[in-house]
C-alpha cells in the first residue's frame, strides 16, 4: 500500500500494525494482528486502505469531528443565530461527517506503543467551527485504545459531536451485536423521521444480525456502550467497549450507527456522541455545547481474540 502524495506512517507493536494516513483525514490506512491462520499471518481487523484511492470512504477509519453524519436544513442554529454548512461531499444532499476528515492532520509518535495525530480547524470552508482535535492510539496486547478529544477555540459556544467510522471486512458468517432500546428509522433519505423499539427484521442488534442484507443507514439509541463482530470462518471476535462511558452521560450521550451496504465486501459500526441530524431532533440528542476552552473525549478500546 503506497501513495506518492498519502504516505503511510506505522506502528508495530504488542503483535499488532497500525498504519495512519495524516495528509489524509488523519485516517487509519490498516490495524491488522499476527494471526497464523490468516492469509500472510496477519488479521485484518478493520479493513484495508488500497493504498491508490483518496476516496475517504475507501480508508480503514476516520475521526468524525466536529460533528457526525448529516445535519439537514442547509445548517443549524445556536443562540438565536443561524450557522449555514455547506455541502462537502460529491453526491451527498446534506453536509456529512464534520470537516476533520478533510483536512491534513499532523503526526507525532509519543512513545513505542503510542502516536497521535492533531488537528487545528479554523472556520474550514467557511463553516462556524473553530477547534483543535486530537486522535491518540495506543497498541496494547490484544487491543488497540483509540481516543478522540475536541476543543473549542471560537468565542461564541458551538455545538459538538463526534465518533469514528471503521469499515469492517464481511465473510459469510460475519454477525454483530449489540445492546441497544430503539433505532431511529428514516424516510426517503437517511434523515431520520420516528424512533421505534419496535425493529425491522434483521435489525435487533440485541440479538445479533448478520452483517448482510438489506440496507441499513440508521442510528440506533439507548446503546450500552459495547459491542461485538464475529467471523467464524477466520476464528476471530472483535469488541468495543467505551472505558468512560457511564460518566461521560451513558446511554442518554452515546450513540451507534450501522452501515450495512447490500453490496461489497464490507459495513461499518459507529460509536457515535448523537444521532442523524441531531442538530433537529428534539432535544438535540447527544450535542455538547462547548463554550471557548472546553473540550469533549471520545474513547474507545477495542479488543480481539480468538473465538
Amino acid at each position: 500500500m503506497t501513495h506518492p502524495s498519502h504516505p503511510i506512517v506505522w506502528l508495530h507493536h504488542a503483535g499488532q500494525h497500525l498504519g495512519l494516513v495524516p495528509t489524509l483525514g488523519g485516517a487509519v490506512a490498516a490495524w491488522q494482528a499476527d494471526w497464523p491462520s490468516a492469509d500472510a499471518g496477519k488479521l485484518d481487523l478493520w479493513r484495508p486502505w488500497d493504498g491508490r484511492t483518496e476516496d475517504m470512504y475507501q480508508l480503514a477509519s476516520f475521526a468524525m469531528v466536529p460533528w457526525s453524519n448529516r445535519i439537514s436544513h442547509g445548517g443549524f442554529a445556536q443562540d438565536g443565530r443561524f450557522h449555514p454548512m455547506a455541502l462537502n461531499r460529491a453526491g451527498e444532499p446534506y453536509p456529512i461527517h464534520g470537516d476533520g476528515w478533510l483536512q491534513p492532520w499532523v503526526f507525532q509518535q509519543v512513545s513505542d506503543d503510542t502516536v497521535q495525530m492533531s488537528l487545528c480547524s479554523r472556520h474550514f470552508q467557511g463553516n462556524p467551527y473553530d477547534y483543535e482535535a486530537l486522535q491518540t492510539f495506543r497498541l496494547r496486547p490484544g487491543m488497540l485504545e483509540q481516543t478522540v478529544m475536541v476543543r473549542h477555540l471560537g468565542p461564541d459556544p458551538l455545538p459538538y459531536g463526534m465518533g469514528v467510522h471503521p469499515w469492517f471486512l464481511r465473510t459469510p458468517g460475519t454477525r454483530i451485536a449489540a445492546p441497544v432500546g430503539a433505532v431511529w428509522l428514516c424516510g426517503d433519505d437517511p434523515i431520520p423521521v420516528l424512533q421505534t423499539a419496535e425493529f425491522p427484521q434483521g435489525w435487533d442488534l440485541n440479538q445479533g444480525i448478520s452483517a448482510h442484507g438489506s440496507l441499513i443507514d440508521n442510528a440506533y439509541t439507548g446503546w450500552g456502550g459495547t459491542a461485538r463482530i464475529e467471523w467464524p470462518e477466520w476464528g476471530a471476535r472483535l469488541s468495543v467497549a467505551m472505558p468512560d462511558f457511564e460518566r461521560d452521560g451513558g446511554s442518554a450521550q452515546h450513540y451507534c450507527l450501522i452501515y450495512r451496504p447490500p453490496h461489497g465486501g464490507a459495513f461499518c459500526f459507529e460509536p457515535i456522541t448523537q444521532p442523524i441530524d441531531a442538530f433537529h431532533l428534539p432535544g438535540r440528542p447527544g450535542l455538547r455545547v462547548l463554550a471557548q476552552g472546553q473540550a469533549t473525549t471520545l474513547r474507545m478500546q477495542w479488543h480481539y481474540e480468538a473465538l
